[in-house]
């Protein structure tokens, strides 16, 4: 782009060239970090304004002029591998400070980029975006509405020219970097209107399946195996091929319905899992649905779809039952890999594994549903396919009578034999993903997903409406602080708080304090277990007399009460005796005195065994009053004796 004869492009130009050279002197290195900031450049940003003239629209252009010239020049001469290219970060960043300056267009930094990533290869993209990666909260701070146009069209355009298979990590972060400069409720990613991605056709081998039919008469009928090739047709409205094998399916699936064993003995039919050139068609044509859920609202779609998915869940739960009986949910031949592959477990193989469009061959089938994250990758297209089933119901329905967003509402009611088969397919879906390693966390992390999504789903059908809250003013949050201090301060108490109970009429009107009576022992004090032995035969007695069926439970009641704490103070005495009481009943052993003729009969004993012992070591024993002077007359004729 020249710019001879332009006096202000040329000065612009001039101190352009001196920043970066006071860039150059910050950073002798090079590389993308650090960022430069208008403190780094010592007020050289504020000459950019004074030789641009005239109006703002003229400021813009001799600013833009100049900043292309030498971007050109710099692209001309210097690849983005080279450490030197680090001169095109520093003319980024110091358009992103005359961005927020307000000193050129807000989206001339992304103009740049996008031209950048146009020229660059997928390696050089990826540089591209690691300087945005670091400079995102910055550039994307200030005068966005100005960006995020620019923004959204250079990251899709590079996104059309990254695979999905090999540029995995670098599509997501493209993706991550867009769903961090966009606000959360942004419309630019919505799809309002509801649109399937139709053209996602699953082109796959035309095979007959072989169908054994036994009937009742024992004729067997084999339908032999056939191949043919597919056939396309051209629809000259749109111009696109048309796939003319999804008629033939219906075929098979009309067989695999009267594959039926019966048996003399058991009136019941066992219905037969069919073999992989069976499933083959049948499996693959569970595709289209999946694209283009809306022709699931003509009945005879929505049962081939149904016998569909109940013959593959069938056969999912016979691939997964013969690899557990073998002990592994491997693939056949993994025991032949290196060591290495052993080492890190197949759980580093599911979470490492994707596919963005799997492969359809026949030869491929079978290795295919042997592997785990294959089968999980299908059932999770199944149930998002059968949550949508769901949301047709009546109740469903009804929760979405009052939104705005009618593009995206449906006049298909599903049937109550439909919704029936949905919800207990949704129900074995989710327990088959709960199998398998790591499987109780992959089905939670699913549903997280799907869940959330609902939420997405049903903002979209109210038309997007604003999610964000505007920033507190400053005079809310004065007032909301005032109020929170004065909520936390300490409060005098009140001698009488507001809305407490008087209490005076207690100590007033009677001749003793009513406080006072409240501290007699008879109210605190545990009573005895006799006690409670004329309450018990009264209630037992109400209970004979009652003459309504009231009045007899609430004697039961009374007289349960009274059991109770019956029992509950003479456990502390007399548990022994609880051997004796037959269900609550026969409390009689509870008052009887035995336990003071069992008190004097230990008395006894012990008397008995102290006498002996007594005798034993030569103390005295205890005598009666009649024998005491007998005695004591003994004891002095002996003394006057022994004296003598």
């Amino acid at each position: 782009m020249s710019s001879v004869g332009i006096e202000s492009v040329d000065h612009v130009t001039t101190v352009f060239k001196k920043l970066l050279t006071r860039a150059r002197d910050i950073k002798p290195t090079g590389g993308i970090e650090p960022a430069l900031t208008t403190q780094d450049f010592e007020g050289g940003i504020e000459e950019i304004r004074k030789h641009s003239r005239g109006s703002i629209n003229l400021k813009y252009a001799a600013i833009e002029t100049a900043c292309r010239n030498i971007f050109y020049d710099l692209l001309a001469s210097k690849s983005i591998g080279d450490p030197s290219f680090s001169e095109v970060w520093n003319l980024f960043d110091i358009l992103s400070i005359l961005s927020d300056l307000e000193y050129c267009e807000p989206s001339l930094l992304f103009w740049l980029v996008e031209e950048l990533l146009d020229t660059q290869t997928i390696g050089g993209c990826r540089i591209v975006f690691d300087y945005l990666d670091s400079r995102r909260e910055r550039i994307t701070a200030k005068h966005f509405k100005q960006k995020n146009l620019v923004i959204l069209r250079s990251c899709n355009e590079l996104l059309r020219r990254l695979s999905r298979a090999e540029d995995t990590v670098f599509c997501g972060r493209v993706f991550i970097f867009l769903f961090q400069s966009f606000p959360l409720g942004d419309r630019s990613s919505v799809n309002l209107r509801g649109e399937y991605h139709v053209e996602n056709i699953t082109v796959y081998e035309d095979i007959l399946p072989k169908v054994d039919m036994k009937v009742e008469d024992g004729v067997e009928v084999d339908q032999k195996e056939g191949n043919r090739e597919t056939e396309m047709e051209i629809d000259e409205d749109q111009g696109k091929p048309i796939l003319e094998q999804q008629k033939d399916v219906a075929e098979p699936m009309g067989a695999l319905a009267k594959t039926v064993k019966f048996d003399a003995q058991n009136t019941k039919s066992e219905v037969r899992t069919p073999d992989m050139d069976t499933l083959y068609p049948i499996f693959w044509s569970l595709q289209e649905s999946f694209s283009t859920p809306t022709q699931l609202f003509e009945e005879s779609n929505l049962q081939k779809f149904r016998n569909g998915l109940d013959v593959t869940m069938r056969k999912f739960k016979e691939v997964h039952h013969d690899l557990m009986a073998r002990g592994t949910t491997k693939l056949p031949d993994e025991s032949k890999r290196g060591v290495k592959r052993k080492r890190n477990g197949q759980e580093d193989e599911l979470s490492s594994s994707f596919n963005p469009k799997y492969l359809t061959s026949r030869d491929l089938f079978d290795l295919e549903i042997s592997d785990l994250a294959f089968r999980r990758h299908i059932l999770v297209q199944a149930l998002i396919l059968v949550d949508f089933l769901l949301s047709l119901t009546p109740k469903a329905k009804k929760k979405l009578e009052h939104i705005s967003n009618k593009s995206v509402l449906y006049n298909y009611i599903l049937s109550d034999e439909h919704t029936k088969w949905a919800s207990n397919m949704r129900n074995d879906i989710a327990i088959y993903l709960q199998q398998g390693p790591e499987g109780k966390f992959y089905y939670r992390m699913v549903d997280t997903v799907l869940s959330r999504d609902k939420n997405w789903v049903h903002w979209k059908a109210e038309g997007c409406p604003p999610i964000e809250r505007d920033s507190v003013s400053a005079e809310d949050f004065a007032e909301a602080e005032t109020g929170a201090r004065g909520a936390c301060a300490n409060k005098r108490l009140r001698p009488m708080p507001l809305g407490s109970l008087d209490l005076n009429f207690l100590s007033e009107g009677s001749d003793m304090n009513v406080m006072e009576k409240l501290k007699d022992p008879e109210r605190y004090s545990v009573p005895t277990a006799e006690s409670f032995r004329r309450p018990i035969a009264d209630a037992e007695f109400d209970i004979d007399m009652a003459r309504t069926d009231e009045e007899k439970q609430q004697a039961i009641d009374a007289k349960a009460s009274k059991l109770w704490r019956t029992l509950r103070i003479a456990s502390k005495s007399k548990l022994s005796l609880f051997d004796k009481i037959d269900d609550g009943n026969k409390l009689d052993a509870l008052f009887e005195p035995e336990a003071d003729e069992h008190k004097e009969r230990a008395e006894v004993n012990g008397t008995d065994e102290n006498q002996e012992q007594s005798v034993k070591e030569g103390t005295p024993l205890a005598m009666d009053q009649e024998d005491k002077p007998l005695i004591e007359n003994g004891l002095e004729r002996t003394q006057e004796s022994g004296i003598k």
